[in-house]
């Protein structure tokens, strides 16, 4: 494999196509993960005409905040359909595919060593920034066209699988919530507050240090309270299949903070509201935290929420909750296959670290391939000598 350094620049340039007909309407952002995302920016007062239009492999990239971020904010667009970018960011393209593949140099970008590079040789303003002329100065290795299409075609091959695999947890994501629909609508509605009981078991003897908090998402984490600071014996303790929830909700973008405790037991700040079911038997833990996930009953929780400063939603508020607590062996058949998505969602998360970290690899045999040529060309030099 024949390859070699050669500057950036020489293989890209600028493209400034603007959207002044408007004919393009899809607004799109690049998150730090190098993806395309819906922009959130309000541009209701925006002149559009300005943005630029993108088109499929075509690159996005920012040149500010590299420093801060330590990310060199870059973008493949692969969709058919044009997309409009802020006009902040710059557009560019490959001169001659059948010199660089832009898929081939996308992924020597998603690298974690360019990431830390581009920080390096950011400049030292404010914003940070890796300025156009400075990012086309960046050496990279081009090996032969063919070497890169090998390894773009297995980078490829490994996302498809992987995307394909990830359509399946859309499957089983309807399944659920067309299970929990089909729930609501036929089943009566019970109160809850006959099903749980409030827990208040402090952990006066200090047994546990196992300080957690609950976060938006409805999952414990660890707290970033000091812990040497604190008296933990006033701390709420929490055991297996509990559950914890902040009462406030004023303050949490229009979500209530509750979760369910999964593994070893744990404690709780005292202005947590700790609770448990009553009879397992009749309603399960784990089905109960599935009506609490849905985004139904985080806008329940906030219109009923009350006060003046903060507004909370209380233990009489929890109890007065009702919905449909079927047959236990119902309860048994949503609540596996819920687990059994959240245990395919967590492997496909693993499997796009995997692919991820293939980067790196993938490039680290075109850079020994290039030590290996350097090397070769030196003994070359050295007989000729």
């Amino acid at each position: 494999m024949k390859s070699d350094y050669k500057r950036l620049g020489d293989y890209i340039q600028l493209v400034d196509v603007r959207n002044r007909d408007l004919a393009v309407t899809r607004l799109l952002g690049i998150n730090i993960n190098k993806q395309f995302m819906p922009s959130v920016a309000n541009v209701s007062e925006t002149d559009l005409t300005k943005y630029k239009i993108i088109h499929e492999g075509q690159f996005a990239y920012s040149a500010m905040q590299v420093g801060r971020d330590e990310t060199v904010r870059v973008a493949l667009f692969n969709y058919d359909e044009p997309a409009i970018i802020s006009p902040a960011y710059l557009v560019f393209k490959v001169k001659d595919e059948e010199e660089v593949f832009p898929e081939y140099l996308m992924i020597w970008f998603q690298r974690p060593e360019s990431d830390r590079y581009g920080w390096f040789i950011s400049d030292s303003s404010v914003r940070a920034s890796l300025e156009w002329e400075r990012f086309c100065d960046i050496q990279i290795p081009i090996p032969d066209i063919e070497e890169q299409r090998k390894y773009v075609a297995l980078y490829k091959a490994l996302q498809k699988n992987q995307q394909t695999y990830e359509k399946s947890l859309d499957d089983l994501q309807l399944i659920c919530d067309t299970f929990l629909e089909d729930l609501k609508n036929k089943e009566s509605h019970k109160r809850i507050g006959d099903y749980i009981y409030q827990s208040d078991e402090r952990n006066g003897h200090l047994k546990n240090d196992n300080l957690r908090a609950i976060s938006v998402e409805k999952k414990f984490m660890a707290s970033k309270s000091d812990k040497d600071k604190l008296n933990l014996a006033s701390y709420k303790l929490i055991h297996p299949r509990q559950f914890g929830y902040v009462t406030v909700t004023s303050r949490n973008g229009n979500k209530i903070s509750i979760a369910i405790l999964e593994d070893n037991d744990c404690i709780v700040s005292s202005t947590y509201c700790v609770f448990g079911v009553t009879d397992t038997t009749v309603l399960l833990p784990e089905y109960l935290f599935l009506w609490f996930k849905r985004a139904e009953f985080d806008r329940y929780a906030r219109f009923h929420s009350w006060g003046s400063a903060r507004e909370t939603f209380d233990w009489a508020d929890m109890c007065n909750v009702k919905m449909p607590i079927p047959k236990i062996e119902v309860q048994e058949s949503i609540v596996a296959i819920h687990h059994t998505l959240e245990t395919r969602k967590r492997l496909n998360s693993e499997l796009k670290n995997q692919i991820q970290n293939l980067c790196p690899i993938l490039m680290r045999s075109v850079v020994e391939g290039l030590s290996a040529n350097e090397s070769e060309d030196l003994e070359s030099r050295e007989a000729m000598g």
